[in-house]
């Protein structure tokens, strides 16, 4: 439509005047030119600190840059170039029209260094241009606003950026050529315009320049602002319409030979159902079960996997009597993802997490599982839970929700704008437990923490570090989770009582590659030392293999729709794990990972240092990613992840 109007006014217009019509657009392009490639070169330096790029990459990321620049400003100009074109010359003499343009070109520059100031504040915490995370903030634009100001001197950065948008101003207009460029006729300005929208949506998407095997080169390659339009149309990828596909038929056997283990009987004999009993000899065990979920925990945090800084010497005792699972992997870079996968045990799908999608409600979940055993189950937050969509979600799905309301102000020692410290929600949870066990519930609770996020804040004189590090926040997340399980300890439903910690992502995920296996690597301890063992457990699984291998623990008899597994439920585990971005979907085994594309044919990594090899030729893997993903998929679109009543 909007080419079809451009080329209107191509054979409407007159030519123009010898004045300089277009001196104003001129002046923005070279201003949008200039603040985007200063941005460019801070992205780079920042990307050279954690990852050599070679020449080339430089290159091709300066190249491709200043292509998609140009692409993003073709688009901002179409609003100017009409207005330019429209309004009458004689207007230009007018000083409330020239105080104006100045007042706008002021605006302008200050929008676009505040855009790329918010470029490097985001490289820094995700090492990405601007991406569906990005989108999602736009959306919850108290939390991410709160956690700048209480992150950065916002003031002072937002003063340099007032001098920094009058120097360009005034550095740009003084620019002798102005006035020569900007005189184009409007027929000239509105044709070439016209092209190069053209040009652009033929040949450019967001993924057009992802050309190089170097992650961070082709992440520089793109343009912030054109990064951020295109996340917000693609923020939901329909399976079936992006990715390649396998049989119907084919799927659906690869999926129920995988989930056929000993303990399982399929309830029908074949297709897209695998809904199976899951049946133990011997009495269940109705233990209370609290499920943490620590905010952004990465597995080399923590003393066990070889960290030095001693940051988790509550975590690495309870490893010591405790079960402690050393080949765990986080399904995806958010919590809601972790969230998803720990609640509903499924892989996950492209595009947003099913916890933000609609027609979420009812689907077979752990909670579901506990409740009909006769359990209370929670979802107990320290933030407020319409973030993400959380409250609605596990209020939707067989939870009793609280969060950060449920505080009174004498019960918070200490909060930022991501929600109370975490032994603050410990407390709350410890008086929820209180009170169900004296209704002679037994009970489940999911808690998410949040004191592990930025701004790294926390209550003083836990422990003997400043406020203000990541490294600090997890010595501290550490503390609170040990003086959690101390005052546990004192109640009398504690002996009864399985903990079970684990993290619902990485601290970072991103890396050289798009899914570098080592940042999505986290820590899970199951720990009872009255009914459970303590051993090391090296098994390759995924988050969605937590909720059946706890449920197994329990030694519990029921129906599942999972499509997770117990790990103990055969000698080997399950032998692969799930990891994914909202658009790569990548299936791990022990020796290679196995990525799926929007529009591309699936990639084969071999890792670095395999742990054991697959006998599996590299097409069966294929097979099997294909076929996990696409059956996902469809059983949450089709919705036969629902509740069987």
């Amino acid at each position: 439509m909007l080419p079809v109007i451009m080329l209107s006014w191509v054979f409407i217009v007159k030519q123009s005047s010898s004045v300089s019509r277009y001196r104003f657009a001129i002046f923005l392009s070279f201003l949008f030119i200039v603040t985007n490639t200063i941005s460019r070169i801070v992205l780079t330096v920042m990307a050279v600190q954690k990852n050599s790029l070679s020449p080339i990459d430089l290159g091709y990321s300066f190249f491709s840059g200043i292509l998609y620049d140009l692409a993003t400003l073709s688009y901002v100009l179409i609003p100017i170039l009409l207005w330019l074109t429209l309004i009458p010359l004689r207007w230009r003499d007018n000083h409330i029209w020239k105080i104006s343009g100045w007042i706008f070109s002021i605006v302008a520059a200050y929008a676009l260094v505040i855009l790329a100031v918010s470029e490097w504040v985001f490289w820094a915490e995700f090492e990405s241009r601007f991406n569906f995370i990005a989108v999602d903030y736009l959306v919850y634009t108290n939390e991410v606003i709160g956690n700048i100001r209480e992150s950065y001197p916002l003031l002072t950065w937002l003063s340099l950026c007032v001098v920094a948008s009058l120097i360009l101003v005034i550095a740009i207009s003084r620019l002798p050529f102005l006035n020569r460029w900007g005189h184009i006729p409007r027929r000239q300005a509105l044709l070439a315009l016209l092209i190069v929208q053209l040009l652009v949506n033929l040949a450019i998407t967001g993924q057009t320049k992802d050309l190089r095997e170097n992650r961070y080169a082709n992440e520089l390659a793109g343009s912030g602002l054109y990064s951020l339009f295109y996340a917000f149309n693609n923020n939901e990828l329909n399976y079936r319409h992006f990715y390649q596909t396998e049989d119907d038929s084919s799927t659906n056997t690869v999926i129920r030979q995988q989930l056929a283990t000993p303990d399982a009987h399929f309830m029908t004999a074949s297709g897209n159902d695998v809904s199976r009993e899951i049946k133990h000899i011997g009495a269940e065990r109705h233990l209370n079960v609290v499920l943490i979920s620590v905010e952004s925990l990465s597995a080399d945090y923590l003393g066990k996997f070889g960290n030095k800084q001693g940051l988790t010497p509550n975590l690495d005792q309870l490893a010591d009597t405790g079960m402690l699972f050393t080949r765990l992997y986080a399904t995806g870079n958010r919590t809601v993802r972790g969230l998803e996968a720990l609640s509903l045990a499924v892989p996950p799908t492209p595009g947003q997490s099913i916890v933000r999608r609609p027609n979420n409600e009812s689907l077979f979940s752990l909670a579901s599982v506990f409740n009909n055993k006769g359990y209370d189950s929670s979802f107990l937050y320290g933030g407020y839970g319409t973030f993400d969509n959380m409250n609605y979600f596990f209020a939707n799905n067989g939870y009793n929700v609280k969060d950060r309301l449920e505080l009174k102000s004498n019960q918070i020692t200490h909060e930022n704008i991501w929600g109370v410290a975490d032994e603050d929600l410990y407390n709350m949870a410890l008086r929820d437990f209180d009170e169900t066990s004296k209704q002679g519930k037994p009970f489940f609770a999911h808690v998410m923490t949040t004191s592990n996020h930025r701004p790294y804040s926390f209550p003083e004189n836990r422990i003997d570090l400043p406020n203000g590090t990541r490294e600090a926040a997890v010595k501290y997340t550490d503390w609170a989770i040990g003086n959690f399980i101390k005052q546990a300890s004192q109640r009398k439903w504690y002996k009864d009582t399985v903990f079970v910690i684990v993290a619902d992502h990485c601290a970072s995920s991103a890396g050289k590659t798009d899914l570098p296996v080592e940042r999505y690597h986290i820590p899970l301890l199951v720990w009872s030392p009255a009914h459970l063992p303590a051993q090391k457990v090296d098994r390759l699984m995924s988050q969605i293999d937590i909720a059946p291998t706890l449920l197994g623990l329990l030694n519990f008899t029921y129906i599942s729709n999972f499509m997770g597994v117990d790990v103990f439920a055969t000698p080997q585990g399950p032998q692969r794990a799930f990891i994914a971005t909202y658009q790569g979907l990548g299936y791990l085994t022990s020796d290679r990972l196995v990525i799926l594309r929007p529009r591309k044919q699936p990639e084969i990594q071999a890792l670095e240092t395999p742990v054991a090899k697959t006998a599996k030729s590299n097409a069966e893997l294929v097979k099997e990613a294909i076929a996990w993903y696409q059956f996902s998929s469809d059983a949450f679109s089709q919705g036969r992840m629902k509740l069987k009543h």
